[in-house]
């Protein structure tokens, strides 16, 4: 699995780097910088969690 962040509907709150510290941070305005790398399973439901509560639904999760 994947994270992706679509940066047209994102308007940089800032949330799911609180709840995925482990794979976003944030860059000088705000906006998500994720690691492209493969999700590992110990991490997955963090990132569930992390997408399921962007409330511009900015956060796409992938599987591969």
């Amino acid at each position: 699995m994947k994270i992706r962040v679509n940066p047209i509907t994102c308007q940089a709150h800032g949330l799911c780097a609180e709840l995925f510290p482990e794979w976003i941070r944030l860059d000088e305005w705000g906006y998500p910088i994720i690691n492209p790398e493969t999700i590992p399973r110990v991490l997955q439901a963090h990132a569930r969690r992390a997408a399921d509560a962007c409330p511009t639904l900015a956060l796409l999760l992938e599987r591969e």
